[in-house]
């Protein structure tokens, strides 16, 4: 990538960038506005990777037994077999 960030002209996304130290450092806030867009940002150092700025994923929502009770319903013949001709579907 290129030596200078400008937000406004590198509106094309892409899928990672790569700044040596001392840019990072200057541009720290910038890196992480487009980290908080999806982008990964290498820091390397004499063009070496060293670093890897990645957005943080947020953790799934614990769940816990039961918590969907009421928004369906289970049907009585769940259980039952299945026709033959969608069996045989698995079967191959």
């Amino acid at each position: 990538m290129g030596s200078t960030l400008d937000l406004v002209h590198d509106l094309a996304r892409i899928m990672f960038m790569e700044v040596n130290i001392p840019e990072a450092k200057t541009h720290l806030s910038r890196l992480l506005e487009r980290v908080a867009i999806g982008e990964e940002v290498i820091i390397a150092k004499a063009g070496k990777p060293v670093a890897k700025l990645v957005p943080i994923n947020e953790p799934p929502k614990r769940r816990f037994l039961g918590s969907a009770k009421g928004d369906f319903v289970v049907p009585d013949d769940f259980n039952d077999p299945l026709p033959k001709e969608i069996e045989d579907l698995f079967r191959g």
